[in-house]
């Protein structure tokens, strides 16, 4: 059971972490494309780190949950940090680039 609930989470954060992917990724390209979005890309190159981060993060934690009881408990701390990490780090770009767009 501990493991079920394990590989759960660990997907779950996977899927959070490819969508800040992904939401940087678009938005980066849209930045690239367009006149004046120097500073937009530049803060999208500035958070790849994180997001990168996030995303292994979230893979381990999906490769250690099919293990033992002590690595799926260990999956289980890796993958809500991942996942809380990459719904955090999407939420504030949202907000930054809203913010910054309104001044």
């Amino acid at each position: 059971m501990l493991e079920f609930i394990a590989v759960v989470l660990a997907l779950a954060s996977l899927v959070a972490a490819i969508g800040y992917d992904g939401y940087l990724y678009l938005l980066g390209s849209a930045a690239s494309r367009r006149a004046g979005g120097e500073p937009v890309a530049s803060y999208v190159r500035s958070r790849w780190p994180m997001a990168g981060g996030t995303t292994v993060a979230a893979l381990l934690s999906l490769v250690m949950a099919s293990s033992d009881d002590l690595l799926s408990v260990l999956a289980i701390l890796i993958a809500v940090g991942s996942g809380a990490a990459a719904v955090r780090g999407l939420r504030a770009a949202q907000r930054e680039l809203r913010g910054g767009s309104q001044k």
